[in-house]
């Protein structure tokens, strides 16, 4: 055991130290704070290193964290909390939010993407929210161009696998009807600006909705697996199944090599309510190990065995003001203490001094521009970002996600 443990400690430090320039995946680890007990970021820094950490992604701009990992060389993926789309519609809020939230702290700290929105084409306000989507992207874009930054930091967003209609077999994947031209904006504006197409998968979620019928194995990347009955391909498990679909879903919008994909969030609960099966430190352990050991072997899913990604593991740390079920605030790598949830091998190093962190919203801490407009980052206590609650499975999973979820039920029995 002290072996294997070993061994994937060595695996996630040596996907995490991979840099953008090479032609491996890379793994990143998500930092959400939606916590009352989390420590200061002051005092990450030494655990991040000590995992190996060099890829971060925030759900806001926390100037704490981003101050904190001044001079580290670890690169972040800042979030624009949906909260502020329609405010950033305003060409002049959106650079004021960027020279607030990522200029003043370049180049200090490496801010290479912002993520505008999370989940927004599928979240319970996308009325309200989808038509702020692309505008706001575009504000975004052209502040960064306004102030020479541009050519280091990229704009993107951060979608559900419920944007999938079809999903099963991968290769008849298609978007959903009613949203596949805001799908089609969105994808022209990451060809024009060369930034990733960002998708959330989560093999839990699937496992979940039907136990009984869903193999743990195949979701846990132990299993014989299913046969693409479209393509003959093979997946021997559902991460890679699901990203395929939505490799075909962009392909079939006529973006075939054009969009690269990556991982924004994956994971696996360690605890769950009575009616969460699965949720459980050992699955979760499992699932994160055996992750780790895919992306180390860099040979691409099956339809794109060339591809290399970037997959950000959820979450850092477990995170007890997450509403919803109990699996919600058991998604991370360690407790708020620093140490371990499971064992992955890590040598960790101890939190520091640098105390408790005295946010409880969403990730934020104090701090707002300069002229009195959107603050820069925190929200009152105890209102974390929106898009960034917990989200029913249904909504996690979507039409087409049920749709691979049957369609590898009745594979899986032939």
């Amino acid at each position: 055991m002290a072996s294997a443990s070993l061994t994937l400690s060595l695996l996630f430090s040596a996907l995490l130290l991979t840099t953008t320039t090479t032609t491996t995946s890379a793994l990143g680890i998500n930092y959400g704070q939606i916590a009352n007990n989390l420590p200061h970021p002051e005092s990450v820094v030494p655990v991040a290193k000590s995992m190996g950490i060099t890829r971060i992604k925030l759900y806001d701009a926390d100037p704490k964290v981003l101050k904190a990992f001044a001079n580290t060389g670890v690169e972040f993926v800042v979030g624009l909390g949906n909260e502020y789309l329609s405010d950033v519609t305003d060409p002049k809020k959106a650079l004021s939010w960027v020279k607030s939230n990522v200029q003043c702290y370049l180049p200090a700290t490496k801010i290479s993407y912002i993520a505008v929105g999370n989940e927004v084409l599928t979240s319970n306000d996308s009325s309200s929210l989808s038509p702020h989507l692309l505008p706001a992207m575009e504000n975004i874009h052209s502040a960064l161009i306004s102030l020479n930054l541009h050519r280091q930091v990229t704009v993107t967003t951060p979608h559900s696998l419920a944007v999938l209609d079809v999903s099963y077999p991968p290769s008849a994947a298609l978007f959903r009807r009613d949203i596949a031209k805001q799908l089609s904006c969105i994808l022209d504006f990451h060809c024009k600006v060369g930034s990733p197409f960002l998708i959330n998968a989560y093999p839990y979620f699937a496992y979940k909705a039907d136990p009984k019928r869903v193999p743990l194995d195949f979701v846990l990347f132990e299993g014989s697996g299913i046969v693409d009955s479209g393509s003959g391909l093979h997946y021997d498990n559902m991460f890679y199944a699901q990203i395929d679909a939505v490799n075909s879903a962009v392909e079939k919008m006529g973006y075939a090599g054009k969009v690269k994909l990556q991982i924004s969030e994956t994971g696996w609960p360690s605890k769950g309510d009575g009616d969460e099966p699965g949720a459980t430190p050992e699955n979760a352990c499992r699932y994160n190990g055996n992750l780790l050991k895919l992306l180390n072997q860099n040979k691409g899913t099956p339809m794109r065995p060339e591809m290399n990604f970037n997959v950000y593991v959820f979450a850092l740390f477990n995170e007890n003001k997450k509403p919803g079920p109990t699996s919600e605030r058991n998604f991370g790598l360690l407790k708020p203490d620093g140490t371990p949830v499971y064992n992955l091998g890590f040598n960790l190093t101890g939190l520091g001094s640098g105390g408790s962190s005295s946010g409880g919203g969403g990730g934020g801490g104090g701090g707002s521009s300069s002229d009195g407009t959107m603050p820069s980052v925190s929200l009152p206590g105890g209102n974390p970002p929106n898009g960034y609650l917990s989200i029913d499975d249904g909504e996690r999973l979507g039409v087409g996600v049920l749709s691979i979820l049957c369609m590898i039920i009745i594979a899986l029995q032939i």
